[in-house]
């Protein structure tokens, strides 16, 4: 148990729970002489699995689906040794109950202290706060690192003019990507894996799978860092547990590809 104490500060931020039990992470307001509060963080699991809300399999029951946020919310539970049960939601016709503490129908989503947390930031970042033992923190001045290759991943992968520029864009990305391993991997972080790569991990999964197999376009040899990246990860137990089926992938990066 580590216990610390916080002096007073001119803001503090709130977390309103609101009527439908979701906690809001964007409430900021002003707060005058406070007294230092005690703040006790524990590494010590809870006594009852956390219950998770997760993308539903569109191939196979029961299974999980093709989310890269959802799969960064297990990986950070598998990481962290915490132990977890999935409520698996399918969201092309989302249940009532899932509804109701999300209405908002998006995954992922995770039961904190008797309250459910949406978003996959704000749930990695309660889970670091709340349970710090083995740390996943990345300094503040590397969590920018990687974090354009997705959205150029999307780019590329709606593009249909090969002119575009929008493959030069995802290259451009992964040889960023790729030098900054060469210089500080073999992670983000260094020899430790860290909360960025658990984010940068899933969604580098799906797009060699859906580049792969709607444009059949793969990752060049001469960026050997960054596929070296990818295999260690990849490779690593907790990656294969909470990892999507290459079909649900596949088939959920479908309709970007067509559309």
């Amino acid at each position: 148990m580590f216990t610390f104490s916080i002096q007073p500060m001119a803001t503090v931020m709130h977390l309103p729970l609101h009527q439908n039990g979701v906690v809001s992470s964007n409430h900021f307001s002003p707060v005058r002489n406070m007294k230092p509060l005690r703040v006790s963080m524990s590494s010590v699991p809870p006594s009852h699995p956390f219950q998770v809300c997760v993308k539903a399999s569109v191939t196979t029951s029961n299974r999980l689906g093709d989310c890269p946020f959802c799969q960064r919310v297990l990986l950070t539970l598998e990481e962290k040794h915490l132990t977890y049960d999935l409520k698996f939601v399918n969201l092309a016709n989302k249940p009532e109950w899932f509804l109701k503490i999300n209405p908002q129908g998006k995954v992922p989503v995770i039961k904190l202290d008797e309250k459910w947390i949406a978003d996959s930031d704000f749930i990695t970042q309660t889970l670091e706060e709340k349970y710090p033992i083995p740390p996943l923190t990345t300094p503040p001045e590397k969590t920018s690192v990687g974090s354009k290759i997705f959205s150029t991943f999307i780019g590329f992968l709606k593009s249909k003019d090969p002119n575009d520029g929008t493959e030069q864009a995802l290259l451009s990305e992964l040889t960023s990507f790729n030098d900054y391993l060469k210089e500080n991997g073999p992670f983000v972080n260094g020899k430790d894996i860290s909360a960025t790569d658990l984010s940068i991990g899933p969604k580098l999964y799906h797009m060699e799978i859906a580049l792969g197999h709607h444009k059949k376009w793969t990752i060049p040899d001469s960026l050997p860092f960054l596929k070296s990246y990818m295999k260690a990860i990849f490779s690593k137990e907790s990656f294969i547990k909470t990892r999507a089926k290459p079909q649900d992938v596949i088939v959920g990066w479908r309709p970007k590809f067509e559309g």
